[in-house]
């Protein structure tokens, strides 16, 4: 106890024991004892009614004179007032920075509620996706947005991939729109301006495309006329291992060109929506023919299994969906020992899914390295890469596939334990057998 409580007690001890000793002279103690109560009891609720009344006043009129504890009381509600206020004028500054330095953003940020409706936005969200602040507040996002991407992307709860779309007020332009959550089933969302960036993007695909289609002619006339020298009775022996070399390289180079073409094909060609055009796709007898094109590579391991557990279909295109399962196929082989094995199974899911999966048991992917394989041209052993030869575009090829056909990528390794490669198809693009 402070000070005033005590000097409070003293008074309160005072006056009893002045009304008990006139009461006692007096022959009725416990009367002045219960008047001295009495009078005590009213003077407190006098001193808290006008506390209160200051109070409900806001705390803002003259400060009441009290005495004792009460007076203490109304100064220490001073000092919370003046520190609240304190505290209200730093938060007021700091919501007016941070709405200064988000309206400076190049980016669009909205601010959304659970149901997707506007709860705050700044400049740039206003000119990129056309909000208004006084009356849109309130609205639904899907209200100024509406096209169909847009509308699937903020009815997905699973959503973690940016959404990139031709941006809805200003032609030739592309948008990057992310949606972060944050507190109670509230969320951030940002829009960025990556009009450059998928120029860039198209610019080298086209001259990608444009590169290889150069040079496939070139390369067939290098190959023809190395074919006819290699074939030559008359040819120089010292100039044998050197045309064979060329032929070799010439080979390779007509593989990586054949690599980057389908690449170019994959990422122009648009995912087809309607799955009634796509072919029904015989996947255990496309497996069957691959597993005895495998049978027939050099290298291969002594234990390559088959393992058909179902019988399901998957909607798409036949010719790319086997150049993918021969990618993987052709990948566990190449880096699998003579004395590994290789597992290929084919399995349906619970939930209507159908998964390709290709287990080998070869030199294997460290952690950093699985996110990268399916980069262009990455090489895990580049001295091992050279031995077995490849073009380092299977996995990129692979991936593109996937993408086109609605389908996930799962890769679990570990180095010298092998690796599993797992193609998940949804079940919107799982067929039934034909009857």
């Amino acid at each position: 106890m402070d000070n005033t409580t005590y000097k409070a007690l003293a008074r309160f001890a005072f006056l009893m024991t002045v009304a008990g000793l006139i009461g006692f002279l007096q022959g009725n103690m416990e009367l002045y004892l219960l008047l001295a109560i009495g009078g005590f009891l009213v003077w407190h609720l006098w001193n808290l009614s006008r506390v209160e009344a200051w109070i409900k006043a806001g705390a803002r009129e003259d400060v009441p004179d009290l005495p004792g504890i009460w007076g203490e009381l109304v100064s220490f509600i001073i000092r919370l007032k003046r520190r609240s206020r304190s505290r209200k004028r730093q938060y007021r500054n700091l919501i007016k920075e941070y709405r200064k330095s988000s309206g400076a953003f190049p980016d669009g940020t909205v601010l959304l509620d659970g149901q997707n409706q506007i709860l705050w936005f700044n400049k740039a969200a206003t000119r990129m996706l056309g909000l208004r602040k006084a009356s849109d507040r309130g609205q639904s996002i899907l209200n100024f947005v509406r096209r169909p991407e847009f509308v699937k992307f903020m009815e997905s709860s699973t959503e973690e991939e940016p959404l990139v779309m031709p941006a809805p007020r200003e032609p030739g332009h592309f948008y990057s729109l992310q949606r972060v959550p944050y507190g109670r089933q509230q969320s951030l969302l940002l829009v960025r301006d990556i009009t450059q960036e998928v120029t860039v993007e198209q610019i080298r695909r086209d001259f990608v495309a444009n590169a290889s289609h150069e040079l496939r002619t070139p390369l067939t006339v290098l190959s023809g006329y190395l074919d006819a020298m290699a074939d030559d009775p008359g040819l120089a022996e010292a100039w044998g291992d050197p045309v064979r070399e060329m032929h070799a390289q010439t080979a390779r180079m007509t593989e990586i060109v054949a690599g980057l073409l389908t690449l170019s094909r994959l990422e122009a060609q648009e995912t087809e929506d309607d799955l009634g055009e796509a072919e029904s796709v015989d996947v255990p007898a496309m497996l069957a023919a691959i597993k005895k094109d495998a049978l027939a590579m050099p290298g291969c391991p002594a234990s390559l299994e088959l393992n058909l557990h179902s019988d399901a279909r998957i909607l798409g295109s036949e010719a790319d969906l086997r150049s993918a399962f021969s990618n993987l196929v052709d990948n566990a082989v190449k880096y699998t020992p003579a004395q590994g094995s290789v597992v290929l199974t084919w399995e349906s899911g619970p939930d209507g899914s159908a998964t390709f999966k290709v287990k080998d048991t070869g030199i294997g992917l460290s952690p950093s390295e699985i996110p990268r394989v399916t980069e262009r041209f990455f090489r895990v052993d580049s001295g091992r890469s050279r031995d077995v030869g490849g073009t380092g575009l299977g996995l990129a090829i692979v991936k593109h596939v996937l993408l086109g056909h609605d389908a996930n990528l799962i890769i679990t390794s570990l180095p010298g334990d092998g690796s599993c490669f797992s193609c998940v198809f949804p079940a919107s693009r799982v067929a039934k057998p034909a009857e």
